[in-house]
């Protein structure tokens, strides 16, 4: 079976798997406990949290874990509530952990103006300027796309939060691992992380939170992570997360380049036997090796379906809305028809993707879409 969904989750490293099983063998202290097995517990946290930070640019104080970046979108969203200020600006393209919610948070009096992109799935800068109220309280944009790779302005938009005081958040659970991530330099006031999308564990994640901003506890209990977010932590699973960070930063350059070149030699494998194919999202400011491509002439869902039938792993989409048959929002955001919308698949490259796997995925995706632009052309003439 060959993976090409690295953007939906990733394998978990070997090194990170060892890691947590030792742990799990041998930390087993709560780290809220004083004796010598809870600070144990508590001591490797505190490794975990340096390694993140680091990987950041951040004070280790400055990290929250979570169980995933979805809990750490929904922690910023809904402290609006206890704001003064309670009107929210958020992209057309975000992830539905912030999108929905959002949504929710209406029914409790929040408003909120969604800012559109353009073809390439870019937020201008200046929309969000224009769309800032006296009100506004919020302004969320991701900063690297789920589904295009696309990255987004943040810094530009960062910039203009903060000469008017506006808390900033960016989700950067696909940036992290795939290109620099520089909190300090981006003038975030936080930004959300996985780590299954670096080949850490699933179900831990984390929310950086510049120093002294003001913000009120999704989960409401004991006094860990700094008041911020109750429950006994996940010991082996945020050790996990710090070493996966550690790991990726330190091959972030190599890997980058190697993904490109990947990239480079599947799309040429594709042109040359599919020519009307379309790249969407921005050719230039994206992450390397994901790559959301849409065929004409072929139903997308028909062309997954025969390659995972063939023991090959592809996306129609984000991981958290496929298995249906609505076209992918962000698309419809950047003014792609619903017909092509479903003629679109995403491939999305990974640590563990090889020259000659890249290779077997393009020659099946030619064979199959020839094929089935075979049966829908006998489809259409007995219509």
């Amino acid at each position: 079976m060959l993976y090409f969904d690295y953007c939906a989750t990733t394998p978990i490293d070997n090194r990170v798997l060892s890691l947590m099983i030792e742990l799990g063998e041998r930390v087993f202290g709560n780290p809220s406990s004083v004796h010598q097995f809870g600070q144990e517990a508590r001591g490797t946290i505190d490794k975990a949290r340096r390694q993140l930070s680091n990987a950041i640019n951040c004070q280790p104080k400055e990290i929250i874990f979570t169980s995933g970046g979805t809990e750490a979108n929904n922690i910023v969203l809904w402290n609006v509530l206890h704001e003064k200020k309670k009107h929210v600006i958020l992209s057309a393209i975000e992830h539905p952990s912030i999108s929905k919610t959002i949504s929710l948070l209406a029914n409790w009096g929040i408003e909120y103006t969604i800012i559109p992109v353009d073809s390439f799935g870019i937020v201008n800068p200046d929309s969000v300027r224009k769309a800032i109220r006296n009100d506004t309280g919020l302004v969320t944009v991701m900063f690297v796309n789920n589904e295009t790779g696309t990255i987004e302005p943040i810094r530009e938009i960062s910039q203009l939060c903060l000469e008017r005081e506006i808390y900033f958040h960016s989700d950067g659970v696909q940036a992290l691992g795939k290109i620099p991530v520089d909190v300090r330099s981006l003038n975030v006031t936080s930004m959300s992380f996985s780590a299954h999308k670096l080949y850490g564990p699933k179900g831990v994640g984390a929310l950086y939170l510049c120093e002294g901003t003001r913000l009120n506890p999704l989960v409401i209990g004991g006094s860990q992570e700094g008041n911020f977010r109750a429950g006994t932590e996940n010991v082996p699973g945020i050790a996990g997360f710090g070493l996966a960070a550690e790991l990726a930063i330190a091959i972030l350059k190599t890997e980058k380049d190697r993904l490109r070149k990947l990239e480079q030699h599947f799309l040429e494998c594709l042109t040359e036997n599919i020519p009307n194919l379309t790249i969407n999202g921005h050719q230039e400011h994206r992450v390397p090796g994901v790559i959301n491509i849409t065929f004409p002439d072929v139903p997308g869902d028909d062309l997954l379906m025969n390659l995972d039938l063939n023991g090959i792993a592809v996306s129609s989409g984000s991981a958290c809305s496929s298995g249906t048959l609505k076209p992918s929002e962000v698309l419809k955001a950047m003014g792609i028809s619903d017909r092509l919308n479903r003629r679109t698949i995403r491939i999305s490259f990974g640590r563990y993707t090889r020259k000659s796997d890249v290779h077997v995925l393009a020659e099946a995706v030619v064979k199959y879409i020839q094929q089935l632009k075979k049966v829908n052309a006998l489809s259409e003439t007995h219509a």
